[in-house]
């Protein structure tokens, strides 16, 4: 068996349900770069990645002895590159999935994190959109800012939906929820400034919020740790830059325990929806409404907008009645980042339909949580 024979078998084996790594030789430099040949080779051995295999399988498989085998599959594990379940070891989709626990990680050399970031960049870019439309796969959903129970939002009475605003709708669900909380940088931004390509809205620093067992985990391993008042703190402080609040696209646990704080210019999900129109998740229940009458025109809506869809229509009149700033809600995702950021509350966010999220989303056997 060549070695080349041993990354496209490998290749194949990292599709799970709809996930999956193109035959592309972008794929092919990139597995290169994530495992030597010592390590594909044992690799090669593996199960698909719905499945988890045993040291004692791969020492029976491979003719290694186990305790080698151990060494190498912890040595992949610590760099994010394949998945542990007790004692034993799985392959894992190329995103979600090793793409989050590589950058989380950061355990690879410099000119590697380089490469790999290079090439998630340009499959971001390149691969993504076209996944979604074909697959139709929707992997987040946005929940609205802090204060929009509060201050944002307004039922409209003149259409048939419910009224009660739903908790997992809320991002203030999880400060009610937990007591640890904590964040991580976000891996999409890390490698737009990995590659010279940073975000202008927001830093990598300004990453994904965690709560839960998933923020005692990262306040075990070094990362920060908030207190309920922080935690709301540094909520309002990704709004106000303009990041949507994106969780997993159910109502699990698991989209209580993480969310996603997400630009539209490198969040692989919202460069497919802003850039092509192909939507990677799925809108809110509400959308925006604009008071004109209070509106002063300042433009900082149509400026923080992530998907871009805020427009400002100059006037004709000579007493500039007609002059006004309007949403195109055919692409609205209902993130309520336009509202949040309104100086004169003119924005206010109106429940228009009562779509119901799945309970738990899943890829093949496993959940998100388990991939990233």
């Amino acid at each position: 068996m060549s070695e080349i024979d041993k990354y496209e078998i490998v290749r194949q084996k990292l599709s799970l349900g709809p996930l999956y790594a193109p035959k592309h030789k972008k794929i092919h430099e990139l597995l290169r770069i994530l495992w030597n040949e010592e390590e594909i080779n044992i690799l090669a051995h593996f199960k698909d990645a719905d499945h988890y295999t045993s040291l004692k399988d791969l020492t029976y498989e491979t003719g290694i002895p186990r305790k080698d085998i151990k060494v190498i599959l912890e040595r992949l594990r610590s760099k994010g590159t394949i998945a542990r379940g007790a004692s034993k070891y799985s392959l894992i989709p190329i995103f979600p999935g090793i793409f989050e626990k590589y950058f989380i990680k950061r355990a690879d050399s410099e000119e590697n994190q380089k490469r790999v970031a290079e090439i998630y960049r340009w499959l971001f870019k390149n691969f993504v959109p076209s996944f979604f439309a074909d697959s139709k796969v929707k992997f987040f959903r946005p929940r609205l800012p802090v204060d929009a129970k509060e201050k944002l939002i307004e039922i409209d009475k003149s259409l048939d939906v419910e009224s009660q605003i739903l908790p997992y709708e809320l991002i203030t669900q999880l400060i009610d929820k937990y007591d640890s909380f904590s964040y991580i940088p976000c891996q999409c931004r890390l490698i737009g400034e990995i590659t010279g390509e940073p975000c202008e809205v927001a830093p990598a620093e300004m990453g994904c919020f965690l709560a839960g067992e998933g923020a005692r985990s990262a306040i075990e391993g070094g990362l920060p740790n908030l207190n309920k008042e922080e935690a709301l703190e540094y909520l309002r402080k990704t709004e106000k830059a303009g990041l949507i609040h994106n969780c997993v696209a159910d109502t699990s646990v698991e989209s209580t325990l993480f969310v996603c704080n997400c630009c539209s210019c490198h969040c692989g999900a919202l460069i497919a929806a802003k850039e092509h129109k192909h939507y990677g998740l799925l809108a809110s229940n509400y959308v925006p409404r604009i008071n004109n009458e209070i509106c002063t025109k300042c433009e900082i809506c149509l400026k923080k907008c992530p998907m871009g869809i805020i427009y400002h229509r100059f006037p004709n009149e000579m007493d500039s009645s007609d002059e006004n700033m309007f949403i195109d809600e055919e692409y609205c995702i209902g993130c309520g980042v336009c509202a949040t950021n309104c100086p004169n509350n003119a924005i206010k966010l109106v429940k228009v339909r009562d779509n119901a999220f799945t309970e738990k989303i899943k890829f093949g056997s496993k959940t998100m949580l388990e991939l990233i």
